[in-house]
């Protein structure tokens, strides 16, 4: 399993890639641009078309994007819903530009209308915004992985069940995947502390979703209880959801191939090296625990 963290793009797209090694990552994750403003980062063509090259140069492998916090693609409101159908277009071209993994996406709210209200607008927007990527770019879109919630008010995607159902309202699109967090699975309600538990997670998983839109997890601890539905992340090993309970997640063998990225506070200013390196471990001492049980 390749470990990474989000890591600042201050200075250039690419200079996350650097900042990504420092810290020892395998992989990264990025925002596309001001993940509270609507305003697009305006990159220069060669920023955009040279990042690839600059990431085949370093030990990372694979970058992720994460868009903007402000898209609600389960609104009413005909402004934000514009706004949110344009910023996310934006986001998925920026990712495809980079040859990036895919986009992770926190869908929205449905603000108590229900989730059944939502589903068909929400897979709607989905297959609009790809053909319009695939217009611009003349070229197939970066996938977007759609990220679990962990349950705050009436935020779609809080069950595996909702992430299936909003894949179905797009006839299965293959462009389509998730995003699975740590902390938000636990706030949600969904306990993995043991290895029965955890290994009861990645089977419903795979047989509501399927592993194979598995893009990435996120992997963090929980300053919040389990099932408080709140989204609120600790660094791993001093959180609610402790260092075994990760461990039998990250160890399982399905998920070997999927990589983990750190969103974790740090100091303050996001995962540090320390963390990367705690991560490794639990991954370890999780892998040491499942082969003592055979």
């Amino acid at each position: 399993m390749k470990i990474g963290a989000h890591v600042s793009t201050a200075g250039g797209i690419a200079t996350g890639i650097g900042r990504g090694e420092e810290i020892a990552c395998d992989a990264i994750q990025i925002f596309t641009q001001s993940p509270r403003m609507w305003r697009p980062t305006n990159y220069t063509d060669e920023a955009l078309d040279g990042y690839a090259a600059v990431e085949q140069a370093s030990r990372i492998d694979g970058t992720y994007c994460h868009a903007t916090y402000l898209i609600n693609l389960a609104t009413d409101s005909e402004e934000l819903a514009a706004k949110s159908f344009e910023c996310l277009v934006n986001n998925l071209i920026v990712g495809t530009r980079i040859d990036s993994k895919g986009v992770v996406l926190h869908v929205g709210s449905h603000r108590g209308a229900g989730f059944e209200t939502v589903v068909a607008q929400i897979g709607q927007v989905f297959t609009t915004a790809f053909a319009e990527v695939e217009e611009s770019l003349q070229r197939p879109s970066c996938r977007l992985l759609l990220e679990n919630a962990a349950g705050t008010g009436g935020t779609v995607g809080r069950s595996f069940d909702e992430l299936a159902a909003l894949i179905d309202a797009t006839d299965g699109d293959e462009r389509l995947g998730v995003c699975v967090d740590t902390q938000h699975l636990f706030a949600s309600g969904i306990s993995y502390a043991t290895r029965a538990q955890a290994d009861e997670v990645v089977s419903s998983f795979d047989s509501l979703i399927g592993l194979d839109r598995l893009g990435c997890l996120h992997l963090n601890d929980s300053k919040v209880p389990l099932g408080s539905n709140r989204d609120r992340h600790e660094n791993l090993g001093h959180g609610e959801v402790g260092t075994t309970a990760l461990g039998w997640l990250l160890s399982h063998p399905a998920l070997d191939a999927v990589p983990a990225l750190l969103e974790v506070p740090g100091d303050g200013d996001g995962p540090r090296t320390s963390d990367v390196v705690v991560a490794r471990e639990i991954l370890a001492k999780g892998k040491r625990r499942r082969s003592r049980k055979r």
